[in-house]
């Protein structure tokens, strides 16, 4: 076995989750309608990661000060630019997203040390079901860096609790919190989340469309529930 051959045993040993929310945790009425987490699961070699930073290089080129992709942020001449790079990266990855209606959850779920394990578990199922997660050595979930102690504290928790509920035990798993400026990966979650949130919350499906050949779950939890605020 040549050198090639072992990065490529080695890569193809650890499966990758790079996870994103949208919306707040704020289930008053003043809240956001929705909240939604939304995971990409893939292997290396992740085909974006050569795709990102030619594009950044070329929007610098032509006079704009951009450091990262960030959706909601980002002009829309640039998600113009973003989203046909994720477009030809659909093949290797899948999108699976949970979506909250907030004013349909009971107020026992409501605190984040019970909503965040919930929500995410059921989210994580719909993955390890379409996966063989045994195949695989290593799962690594990354997450954007959390400013908030208590919530990185619950998020990490949650994750963990769940992996250790679908995973076999032979598979190791870590969770590793990543500033998005530094992963191509969670710059692609964060736009599949942002055109998944659009579609929900305005209604608007023109982000949404472009992807959604790759979603293999959308799950909308409460559809069926009660309205416990107007």
């Amino acid at each position: 076995m040549d050198a090639t051959d072992l990065h490529l045993n080695r890569v193809q040993s650890h499966l990758y989750i790079f996870l994103d929310e949208g919306g707040n945790l704020d289930f008053s009425p003043s809240g956001t309608h929705y909240f939604t987490l939304t995971c990409v699961t893939g292997k290396r070699p992740f085909l974006w990661d050569a795709a990102f930073p030619s594009l950044k290089h070329d929007l610098i080129e032509e006079g704009l000060d951009i450091e990262y992709f960030h959706a909601a942020e980002d002009r829309q001449r640039v998600r113009d630019q973003v989203f046909p790079l994720i477009e030809a990266c659909l093949s290797s990855m899948r999108i699976d997203s949970l979506i909250v209606e907030k004013r349909k959850t009971g107020p026992s779920l409501q605190p984040l040390i019970r909503f965040y394990p919930e929500m995410l578990g059921y989210l994580l199922q719909y993955v390890f079901q379409g996966v063989e997660s045994d195949r695989y050595e290593e799962v690594v979930v990354l997450t954007d860096r959390l400013p908030v102690k208590k919530k990185r504290q619950a998020v990490e928790k949650a994750i963990k609790t769940t992996l250790s509920r679908f995973l076999p035990p032979t598979t190791n798993y870590r969770v590793l919190h990543h500033e998005s400026r530094s992963c191509a990966g969670l710059q692609v979650v964060d736009y599949c989340n942002w055109a998944i949130y659009r579609k929900w919350s305005r209604d608007d499906s023109r982000s949404y469309d472009l992807i959604k050949r790759a979603i293999r779950s959308e799950f909308d939890i409460f559809a069926s529930g009660r309205t416990y605020y107007y």
